[in-house]
C-alpha cells in the first residue's frame, strides 16, 4: 500500500529508516493529473532504486501571470490509486507553506543560465527559475539517489543535468522516454485542456516532427526544415511558438553536420499549448 506523506517532519522520518535499512531511493516530482507517462517514470525508478517517492505539488512559481496555475487540473483521488499501482511507496503532499516557508515573493531561487534562457525560457520567462527553484527544494527534502524526468520535456531535462551538475548535487538523473497515445500524441497533463476537434488535430505535431526528421536526413537544410515545419503548424490551425532543430545540449542551432540532433515544437492549438520532440543521429 501506498503511503501518504503531508508532513516535512514524517517524509524524512521515512526516508532516515530507508536509509539505516542500506536502501537506495528513488524521485519522480509531478504537479499531479498523473498519466501512463508518469507511471512509466515511477517504474524506471524502481529499476534504480529500492523505495520510491513521488511529490504531486502545483508549483506556482513556474508558472507565467497569463498562464493555467488557478485552472491547471487537480486529481488527487485518482493520481494515488495510479501511483500505487505503479509501485510507488511514498506519495509526498506538500503545502505551499511546506515549500516556500517564507512566502513565495521572498523565496531563495535557483538559476541555471545559458540553457534555460533559450526557446522554452525565451517564451516562458521565469518558468525555468521556478523549476530549478522547487526541484532543488523537492531534492533536499526527499534526498534521492536517483530522480526520474521525461524526455517529453526535453529542454527541462537538460536545463535539471546543467543544475545537477553545477551544484554538485548526489542525484542521478535518469530520463524516460516519451509515452504517446496511439495517434502519436505526447501524453501531457494538459491534452484534456483540448476539445474533440483540437484533440483531432493535435497528432499533426508528431508528423511533423517526423517530417523534420526526415527531411534532415535527406539532407535538406535547417531553415529551409524549420520553415516548413512552421508553415505546416499554422497550416494545420496551430500557432507555433518555435519549430526548430538544435543539438541536444542546445548549444547552437544544429548545423548540417553528423551527430545527435532533436527536433523541437511548441504550439498552441486553441487555448492549449503543446510540447513535443523528436532525437535522431545525423549520420557521417
Amino acid at each position: 500500500m501506498i503511503e501518504t506523506i503531508t508532513s516535512l517532519a514524517a517524509l524524512r522520518a521515512r526516508i532516515t529508516a530507508w536509509r539505516r535499512e542500506g536502501l537506495r531511493v528513488g524521485f519522480v516530482p509531478t504537479m499531479g493529473n498523473l498519466h501512463a507517462g508518469h507511471y512509466s517514470l515511477v517504474q524506471l525508478a524502481h529499476q534504480h532504486a529500492d523505495r520510491v517517492v513521488s511529490s504531486v505539488f502545483v508549483n506556482p512559481t513556474q508558472f507565467g501571470p497569463n498562464e493555467d496555475f488557478t485552472r491547471y487540473p487537480r486529481t488527487p483521488d485518482a493520481d494515488t490509486s495510479g501511483l500505487e499501482a505503479a509501485g510507488c511507496d511514498v506519495l509526498w503532499l506538500p503545502e505551499v507553506e511546506a515549500m516556500y516557508p517564507f512566502g513565495v515573493e521572498l523565496a531563495a531561487k535557483v538559476q541555471v543560465p545559458g540553457v534555460s534562457a533559450v526557446l522554452e525560457g525565451a517564451c516562458r520567462p521565469g518558468h525555468f527559475d521556478g523549476v530549478c527553484t522547487v526541484v532543488t527544494r523537492l531534492f533536499n527534502q526527499v534526498l534521492p539517489d536517483v530522480a526520474a524526468f521525461g524526455r517529453k520535456d526535453f529542454q527541462q531535462l537538460a536545463v535539471i543535468r546543467q543544475m545537477v551538475a553545477d551544484l554538485h548535487m548526489p542525484v542521478q538523473i535518469l530520463a524516460g522516454e516519451i509515452v504517446r497515445e496511439a495517434d502519436g500524441l505526447a501524453m501531457s497533463s494538459r491534452n484534456q485542456y483540448l476539445s474533440l476537434e483540437e484533440r483531432a488535430t493535435a497528432p499533426a505535431i508528431h508528423r511533423i516532427l517526423m517530417e523534420m526528421r526526415a527531411s534532415s536526413l535527406a539532407g535538406v537544410p535547417q531553415a529551409q526544415v524549420e520553415a516548413k515545419a512552421d508553415a505546416a503548424l499554422r497550416s494545420a490551425g496551430f500557432e507555433p511558438d518555435y519549430a526548430v532543430l538544435r543539438r541536444p545540449d542546445f548549444s547552437m542551432p544544429a548545423p548540417e553536420a553528423p551527430g545527435p540532433q532533436v527536433a523541437l515544437i511548441a504550439a498552441r492549438l486553441g487555448r492549449t499549448r503543446l510540447i513535443d520532440n523528436l532525437e535522431f543521429d545525423l549520420p557521417g
